[in-house]
């Protein structure tokens, strides 16, 4: 039985590229469960981090803020009869927050709803020192990036003073903390949907946020109706990282992994490839 010399390299180069592959994911694997970490165990600054989900609580729309312009606003004004979409971030957050903010407006652009016609969008920083001139050029970005016309007149960057900040945050149940070392916010990804009074009627966790659900979850709000409470799957802002022994983006720990999972995927499809094409060599038996 011969075998074409060229195949049988292709498909062992191939299976090299696997097998090396495969030793990275095991090793990235061995970062979250290094036992000088703590299996298990949240680091400190983690422990006061989280989501409390308070479906039907009425958040207080008398807070005041600044809107992306530097002009005073409550929060009342933005509901107007329509649902909204609140989401907690901070303007320089190195990572997540623009994570949080991509997938949403990715999801939004899917969906038939428009933003500022059937519902509002509200972002608020977590962050005291943000200023409205970082708030100013996130709307321009997510507006144009929305590629609709009208979302800067309903997708609004807010900006405040922290008792007013935390009052918000307690009412929707997100917890967050200051590291003062590295001058950032550890925080859940977490996005609220509102009714149009102000009550909390469902939570969405992570970056992503599936069109389908999305959709149904404004309409329900639009409608006043709260939805169910469901399962936490937090994402973090930091992971405490035992070879450093600093705190680090986990979410660029994920963008990794998906990486080599992404290449692993392509050296699998090689060697199929190639022994595809070795069993189609003509003259070849079964």
């Amino acid at each position: 039985m011969k075998f074409h010399f060229n195949s049988a390299r292709a498909w062992l180069v191939g299976a090299a590229l696997v097998l090396a592959l495969l030793a990275h994911p095991l090793k990235a694997a061995a970062q979250f469960t290094d036992p000088t970490q703590g299996i298990g165990v949240r680091p400190e600054l983690l422990k006061e981090v989280g989501v409390d989900q308070k479906l039907n609580d009425e958040i207080p729309l008398n807070l005041a803020f600044r809107d992306e312009h530097g002009n005073p606003v409550e929060l009342a004004q933005f509901f107007a009869g329509k649902p909204v979409i609140l989401t907690l971030v901070y303007y320089n957050c190195p990572m997540l927050c623009t994570q949080v903010l991509n997938g949403l407006d990715r999801s939004l652009q899917l969906i038939p709803m428009e933003i500022g016609k059937d519902f509002n969008v509200v972002t608020v920083s977590i962050d005291p020192t943000d200023r409205p001139a970082i708030a100013e050029a996130k709307q321009a970005m997510y507006a144009g990036m929305y590629r609709r016309p009208g979302a800067q007149y309903g997708w609004h960057f807010l900006t405040g003073d922290e008792p007013q900040i935390k009052q918000l945050a307690d009412a929707v149940g997100f917890r967050y903390a200051y590291d003062p070392d590295s001058k950032q916010y550890a925080h859940a990804s977490a996005i609220m949907l509102l009714t149009a009074d102000g009550k909390i009627s469902r939570y969405f966790y992570g970056v992503s946020y599936p069109e389908r659900d999305l959709r149904l979850g404004l309409v329900e709000a639009s409608q006043g109706k709260i939805g169910s409470p469901v399962d936490q799957v937090l994402l973090f802002c930091y992971h405490y990282d035992p070879h450093t022994g600093k705190y680090g983006l986990l979410i660029s720990r994920m963008i990794q992994l998906g990486g080599i999972a992404t290449v692993l995927i392509g050296g699998i499809f090689l060697i199929v490839l190639f022994r595809g094409e070795h069993y189609a060599l003509p003259g070849r038996r079964a």
